[in-house]
């Protein structure tokens, strides 16, 4: 019982694959087109909500070829240094089986280099990872595996990863596919069950195959049955079902008390709460009447939220989640004209897809503020800007500055609104001049003495 299961039970073939046929049908062709001599995009991307197998496909596919496996994921450091050392490196060489024996490429040897949760680079850990990603899936000798969750975030920040590979979309299982798994894992065991106890397990992991395989681990251990009473208390694990829900009983339901018990049952702060009425409210509520009554609601709601972040007195959030059920509920007084599926945020949604961008900016502004000697946050909002906006009109400031802020390949495409691999950035860092090696600042200021200024030169 100690050990992990999810591990224990990985597939060990693609046809153990659960719940995405067609994903493992087009990884097949593309494994079968590397014993012809290669395909034509080298690389292969593995896009879909996690826990739906993208990761023990890859191995399941390298296992099944008898490949070796190189595997880089978001626990270990990948600047493009490492890439470079690591992936990069391997991809053009030969491989070793576990046991050690040689494996040439021209007896059918290779080895599949498999960076995990490519689209999780963010900070200065990372930095370079884009341009060595590029240079891996162009240059490669041996398959390549890059594993996402958003496709988007990794090839917005460069077009040439879309174009070299191949991108396999991979589906949330449905729950009837995933109980005989779960069977199967129980019964191996030991462990007895009954069907309903397995189909909850299932209906509440919303097709995350990881999350379901542990939850059955945990409450299997020390029971030697496992019936419907011991997964009654299960909690939801999508906080997306609950708001669902709460939105049904608040903006289309017609009982404001039931409404407030929906609100005191979801496992969200009033803060993310108010973002789900903003969004989906005016898509149910057409009457204006309803709408001015809503939204005067909601802002009261809102202003109980603002006294909670300055006097850091959380029992505001009591009347805040009262106006936004009861209170919501209450103000409308005609049926609801929407029918459609409860949209998510969209403020959260960009939140989320420009956290890489919002950690790129203030590294800029942080260069920038120590070049002319400004704060941070005055470098973002008086001088990135203007920067950004000459620096796309001129090639000689792109060189220049390039130059004097050492800005590598990503800051620069950042600050241009360009892909990493575009022609201004390859031109931009080819023009401006390459660096000496830096010499310590007490040793420049040696060398370099500068004049101290009196008051009346300025």
């Amino acid at each position: 019982m100690s050990a992990d299961w999810t591990e224990l039970y990985r597939p060990r073939s693609l046809s153990k694959v659960l719940g995405n046929p067609k994903a493992v049908e087009e990884m097949r062709r593309w494994a079968d087109s590397w014993e012809g001599g290669g395909p034509t995009k080298r690389a292969l991307v593995l896009m879909g909500p996690p826990g739906t197998g993208k990761t023990s496909a890859a191995l399941a596919l390298a296992e099944e070829r008898g490949w070796g496996a190189v595997e880089m994921n978001s626990s270990d450091q990948r600047s493009g240094d490492i890439i470079r050392e690591v992936a990069l490196r391997g991809s053009y060489s030969n491989t070793f089986s576990d046991s050690g024996e040689y494996l040439s490429t021209d007896t059918g040897g290779r080895k599949v280099i498999i960076l995990d949760e490519a689209d999780s680079l963010f900070g200065r850990e990372d930095k370079g990872a884009v341009p060595a990603i590029v240079e891996l899936v162009k240059k490669t000798l041996q398959p390549v595996i890059l594993i996402v969750n958003d496709f988007y975030a990794l090839s917005r920040k460069s077009s040439s990863i879309k174009t070299h590979t191949l991108q396999v979309k991979f589906y949330r299982p449905r729950a009837s596919q995933t109980v005989p798994l779960l069977a199967a894992i129980a019964r191996d065991q030991g462990i007895g069950f009954d069907e309903g106890a397995l189909h909850a397990i299932a209906e509440n992991s919303e097709g995350d195959i990881r999350a379901a395989v542990r939850d059955l681990q945990s409450l299997a251990s020390g029971r030697e049955r496992l019936t419907v009473d011991d997964v009654q208390h299960l909690s939801e694990r999508s906080s997306r079902s609950d708001m669902f829900g709460l939105m049904a009983a608040v903006l289309r339901g017609s009982d404001p008390a039931k409404a407030r018990r929906a609100m005191s049952e979801v496992d969200e702060t009033p803060e993310t709460v108010i973002l789900w009425m903003d969004e989906n409210m005016p898509r149910d509520y057409r009457e204006p009447g309803d709408l001015m009554r809503g939204y005067e609601r909601l802002s009261r709601a809102d202003i109980y939220l603002g006294r909670v972040r300055r006097r850091q007195y959380y029992g505001f959030w009591a009347y805040a989640s009262a106006m936004m059920s009861f209170g919501l509920n209450e103000a409308r007084h005609g049926k609801p004209a929407a029918r459609e599926r409860f949209r998510f945020p969209s403020y959260l949604m960009s939140m989320s897809r420009s956290k890489s961008s919002r950690a790129m900016k203030n590294a800029l502004a942080a260069k920038v503020g120590r070049h002319c000697h400004r704060s941070a946050s005055q470098s973002r909002q008086d001088i990135l800007p203007s920067l950004s906006l000459m620096m796309r009109h001129s090639l000689p400031l792109r060189s220049s500055m390039a130059k004097s802020l050492e800005l590598d390949a990503e800051e620069l495409a950042f600050l241009l609104d360009s892909p990493v691999d575009s022609e201004e950035v390859k031109s931009a860092l080819s023009e401006a001049p390459v660096e000496q090696k830096q010499q310590p600042a007490a040793a420049k200021r040696k060398e370099e003495p500068r004049p101290q200024r009196n008051l009346f030169e300025f």
